[in-house]
């Protein structure tokens, strides 16, 4: 009975986020009530409870950590600024000819937003506020419309500088370094957000292109997409004074990452401190816009570190009932050895998108999977952006798909919910090819970093 309390323990706080309750207290929550209990019944030793001051101060005190709240801020002021705004405009106006030239163009906005502030509410919402009221009277379907937006948005899931990949990094690297010490290798080597960042370049890029075939060769608005409120020229010198300003932000902050200049904590200073030099060129910058720009920051920064403090009970806990030898065992004795394993995973974390967000995922799955895979000789960097992508869906997969809700607060009331259900298929499906893609040759994942830093 007792082999089975870590994957009831699991169900439970499963079934407690499925009821609403806040995630770091519904991780934190179940798993100290299940401590309890095995306290009295003596499958739990207390001591791991102990250790939990430790850890969080570990925690607290992690310096790659620090970037998160760096970025979040960078992309909020970004946001608040109206950049997208003129940068669809400009993309609206040259891609405005081609037929799903607007389509297109939000795509390629939406990778920039991406880029430049990794923040996938931010993002849906604003190309939803812009974009959807101008496709839906362009001529496309309200489920054309709305997937296309609701997939764009999540782009900021996988193109750096992103959080989650600060957070999937940071997560990563810990479990590395356990499953080689597990292996009895003392002085381990070592996986840095950076090379996550260069891991995930060109699957990004492939995602944005499979989007925009997928529009050219599927998406039928009923007219021609946008007028032009301009000449070429203009239309040309008009994009490339908004496309510019967000392109050197990106360029400096991935940029100094590459070069090994800067660490991601310094590139992300760098980057808010850029955003903010932008916002007073642009002049959006005044006292209003700083303490809006201060709140939203520290709201998603609290809500992201209490989550990371309730994963870190739910891990103690879990390992103190012996959830990591069971889910090793259970993993090595599969069928297909590591390829079953890594395909087992894969698909738990993809039906997991259905009811957990990305961050729950990223700090309770991965921290119980990464050591176990890892030991079993799966590239750091390859099982790193594999997990980016199909943590992706999880903002796309009805019924708890974030990207879903943020649009759905914005979307007009003529458009159905089943219409973006419907929409986010095939982006959903694009997402699970490039996967495919991955799986066939690893090398689009792990060759750029090795070329780079080699």
């Amino acid at each position: 009975m007792a082999e089975f309390i870590p994957f009831l323990m699991f169900l439970a706080a499963c079934l407690v986020l499925m009821a609403g309750y806040p995630v770091a207290f519904s991780l934190a929550g179940t798993a100290l009530l299940f401590a309890m209990v095995g306290t009295f019944t003596g499958h739990f030793d207390v001591a791991f409870i102990q250790a939990l001051p430790n850890r969080l101060f570990g925690t607290m005190e992690n310096t790659t950590l620090i970037a998160v709240p760096l970025f979040i801020l960078m992309g909020v002021m970004l946001e608040k600024s109206k950049l997208s705004e003129d940068l669809l405009e400009s993309m609206a106006d040259l891609f405005g000819e081609f037929r799903s030239g607007l389509g297109i163009s939000v795509v390629l906005v939406g990778a920039l937003l991406a880029a430049s502030t990794g923040i996938v509410g931010a993002t849906v919402v604003t190309m939803g506020l812009m974009s959807l009221p101008t496709m839906l009277k362009r001529g496309y379907s309200a489920s054309q419309a709305t997937g296309l937006i609701a997939a764009t948005g999540t782009l900021g899931q996988i193109i750096p500088p992103s959080i989650a990949l600060v957070l999937l990094g940071d997560t990563l690297s810990s479990a590395y370094q356990q499953a080689q010490l597990n292996m009895g290798i003392f002085m381990p080597k070592t996986i840095s957000i950076g090379d996550l960042f260069v891991g995930a370049l060109i699957p990004g890029l492939l995602l944005v292109i499979f989007y925009c075939v997928y529009l050219v060769l599927f998406s039928r608005p009923a007219e021609i997409d946008y007028e032009p409120q301009s000449g070429g020229r203009a239309s040309l010198s008009r994009a490339m004074k908004n496309l510019l300003p967000p392109v050197f932000l990106i360029v400096t902050v991935l940029g100094s990452i590459l070069t090994g200049i800067a660490t991601p904590t310094e590139a992300a200073g760098v980057g808010a401190f850029g955003a903010t030099a932008l916002a007073a060129i642009k002049g959006q910058l005044n006292l209003t816009k700083l303490r809006e720009v201060a709140i939203s920051t520290t709201q998603v920064t609290s809500m992201v570190f209490l989550i990371l403090i309730g994963a870190a009970v739910f891990s103690l806990v879990f390992r103190g009932f012996g959830g990591e030898e069971i889910v090793e065992n259970f993993f090595t004795n599969l069928p297909g050895g590591l390829f079953g394993a890594t395909l087992l995973v894969m698909v738990v974390i993809f039906l997991l998108g259905f009811i957990l967000d990305f961050i729950e995922i990223t700090f309770v799955v991965v921290p119980i999977v990464g050591p176990v895979l890892l030991a079993m000789g799966l590239d750091p960097v390859w099982l790193g952006v594999m997990i980016a992508i199909n943590l992706q869906t999880s903002f796309l997969t009805p019924p708890f798909g974030f990207a879903l809700f943020y649009l759905r607060g914005v979307a007009p009331d003529s458009v159905e919910t089943s219409d973006m259900y419907r929409g986010v298929v095939p982006f959903i499906i694009i997402q699970l090819f490039l996967m495919l893609l991955l799986s066939l040759w690893p090398a689009l994942a792990t060759w750029l970093p090795s070329y780079i830093y080699n």
